[in-house]
């Protein structure tokens, strides 16, 4: 391994903070990734990651070189990014996939100005309410929610997406407003059936203390606009993402509830399969999100 490898390789541990979380990101084992770093903290004749059995943390010496490895690296891309610009003018045929909703609101409109900077490349998209099995399909980049456990693919997250619990003021007027996680149970929880998750138990976390509720209620559908439409009318709770309720919650057609609580999230992931050379339409794409879509999602009447 050089030298850029070992800054690239200890760069991703120090942001990530986790050997698991590199292991995954990468495609090696855990003991693979342990046995890297003990050798680069061998060549280096110092401690870099001070291990206990909750945390990583990082020794004095480690942080001065992670914090040095970033302006290193960062110039390398730029370097690298002037040899490539004989290909900004992306040819090809370009397949993304992604969820109806999100795709609709977010991923629709970024392909169409960056199709505008390279009208030679063939965009296809298609939306779909199941999660790609990716070797098996002919999907260039799969836009999904939370990072995928298969090892074969490399997944890039676009942006954060924390969920939010919430209902309409007539609902909670006729039903009550839940103070706990408890009183749900009192509640008619509107559910979203999709993928093949255990998509009614929902689960919250206080003071280290994680509450679960096993959601029901008299309507359902695997559709995300239709859960949102019943939520609007007053039928009952649902648990959504919040760049879906956020202009909802703006306008106050829906009400947050259990907000003291810590929902878990679901981030949105940019996933392609792993391989020797990844072509430039596809880097540049994923560039394009990682740069455009976290601004457009945080714009006011962005969702509107």
């Amino acid at each position: 391994m050089s030298a850029t490898d070992d800054l690239l390789f200890f760069s991703r541990i120090a942001a990530l903070g986790s050997l698991t979380a590199v292991a995954r990101e990468q495609g090696l084992s855990l003991p693979a990734v342990s046995k890297r770093l003990t050798q680069l903290e061998q060549r280096l004749g110092v401690q870099l990651i001070r291990r206990t059995t909750r945390r990583l943390d990082l020794t004095s010496e480690g942080q001065l070189y992670a914090a040095g490895a970033l302006p290193i690296l960062n110039e390398i891309e730029a370097l690298e990014g002037v040899v490539r610009r004989n290909q900004l003018a992306l040819r090809g045929r370009l397949t993304i996939n992604a969820s109806f909703g999100f795709g609709r609101r977010y991923i629709a409109p970024l392909i169409s100005s960056f199709s505008l900077q390279h009208p030679d490349l063939d965009i296809q998209l298609q939306l779909t309410s199941q999660p790609l099995n990716m070797p098996d399909s002919a999907v260039d980049i799969d836009i999904r929610f939370g990072e995928p456990p298969d090892s074969r693919l490399v997944a890039h997250r676009l942006m954060k997406n924390p969920r939010v619990l919430c209902a309409a003021p007539a609902y909670l007027a006729r039903a009550g407003i839940p103070l706990n996680v408890t009183d749900l149970a009192n509640h008619n929880c509107l559910i979203l059936r999709q993928y093949e998750s255990d998509y009614g138990l929902w689960r919250f976390y206080r003071d280290g203390q994680e509450y679960t509720h096993r959601a029901f209620g008299n309507l359902s559908s695997n559709d995300g606009e239709v859960i949102m439409r019943y939520a609007r009318d007053g039928h009952g709770i649902i648990l959504r993402s919040h760049w879906d309720v956020s202009p909802w919650l703006a306008r106050g057609e829906l009400v947050g509830l259990l907000t003291e609580y810590t929902i878990p999230g679901a981030d949105v992931y940019a996933v392609y399969q792993h391989r020797r050379h990844v072509p430039a339409r596809i880097t540049a794409f994923i560039g394009w999100l990682k740069t455009h879509l976290p601004v457009i999602s945080a714009e006011p009447g962005a969702d509107d």
